[in-house]
């Protein structure tokens, strides 16, 4: 079985949220391997998922947790994390941090029993539960569950986000959907020219939530493909962080070709919300989180964002060829994209 949820700028609570997760933590009996880019929870909603976790470690579940930490340069894309150490260290249960320098861990997957994996772009953080658009998916599979625990090995092992993401990226059956899972960085180029090639591919629609755009490959894609006007193309962002990706191309030299082409796809029918610029710790963090595609009926969703620091780090992404599915998240893309008003000129 797999399914999706949704996740919207005010459309549900931390709570409600908090409540999902620690359902699919305590469904666990043998194991549970946590791999966590941010985890920072108040109140009840720290409550919820802290008990399941410690719930689960107390009925005798092994139970390990992965975490991102010390990346301290400013880099637009992801914001960094602000990961806490001692509400992590009240769990009880073995855990590693993992160095995000230069490149980050960022996952957001839980592996349940070696059976069921919970993963998309949603970090355990309030605002995350709450104020943010995000994709969350879960899938009963042992195949699918076997991949990510590969990766999580990877990981835990060797604690070096480099020397992870070299799971072969298998087809499994879950329900009636075909499922590709992706692992970066070791297939990120991989990872980046397949979803290119999917919107290259497709014949009727492309819809996009990304924060950003910026791999290579799909940028160039989606810039061919609209300037064909052969597709339905549309999606949204999150403006300030495109912003600071256009600062930063100006800055390295990547301004005079990724930018016309980033100019070309946004003229488009993309919209940009206007988030709260990430600050330190105590601001609201209501960043276009969400990180989806939909290629007709092709959807790759996980906590990718379509960019080449993205390819470099450690991350997932579910490739599902399931009709209903796309129909599903092309639907979200078109809901969060008319809250937005389109991107303007950059």
């Amino acid at each position: 079985m797999l399914t999706a949820r949704t996740l919207t700028d005010g459309g549900q609570s931390a709570v409600e949220t908090a409540g999902r997760v620690a359902t699919f933590l305590d469904g666990a009996q043998r194991s549970l391997d946590l791999a966590q880019y941010d985890f920072h929870l108040l109140g009840e909603s720290a409550e919820l998922v802290v008990g399941a976790i410690t719930r689960a470690h107390a009925r005798g579940v092994a139970v390990r947790m992965l975490y991102n930490v010390d990346h301290h340069n400013p880099i637009p894309v992801p914001p960094p994390p602000e990961p806490d150490a001692q509400l992590i260290a009240s769990l009880g249960v073995p855990a590693k941090a993992v160095a995000g320098v230069p490149d980050l861990m960022h996952h957001k997957y839980v592996v349940r029993d070696r059976e069921s994996v919970w993963t998309g772009s949603m970090n355990w953080t309030e605002d995350s539960f709450s104020r943010q658009e995000n994709v969350i998916l879960e899938a009963a599979s042992p195949e699918l569950a076997a991949a990510f625990g590969r990766n999580f090995d990877e990981l835990w092992d060797v604690g070096i986000v480099e020397r992870s993401g070299f799971v072969e990226p298998l087809p499994v059956r879950v329900g009636e959907a075909e499922v590709r899972p992706w692992f970066t960085p070791g297939h990120g180029e991989d990872l980046s020219d397949r979803i290119a090639a999917a919107i290259m591919r497709a014949r009727r629609r492309v819809r996009i939530c990304s924060p950003v755009i910026t791999a290579a490959p799909v940028l160039a894609g989606l810039a061919q493909v609209i300037s064909e006007g052969r597709l339905d193309v549309a999606g949204c962002v999150d403006l300030p962080q495109v912003r600071g990706v256009v600062h930063q191309w100006g800055e390295n030299g990547n301004r005079s070709w990724k930018l016309p082409l980033l100019q070309r796809v946004m003229a488009g029918t993309f919209s940009g919300k206007h988030s709260t610029p990430w600050r330190p710790e105590g601001s609201l963090h209501n960043f276009m989180h969400a990180k989806v595609t939909v290629a007709d009926d092709v959807v790759f969703a996980g906590s990718f964002n379509l960019s080449r620091s993205g390819e470099r780090n450690a991350e997932n992404v579910l490739e599902i060829h399931d009709a209903g599915l796309a129909e599903q998240l092309a639907r979200f893309v078109d809901e969060v994209r008319v809250r937005y008003p389109p991107v303007p000129a950059l």
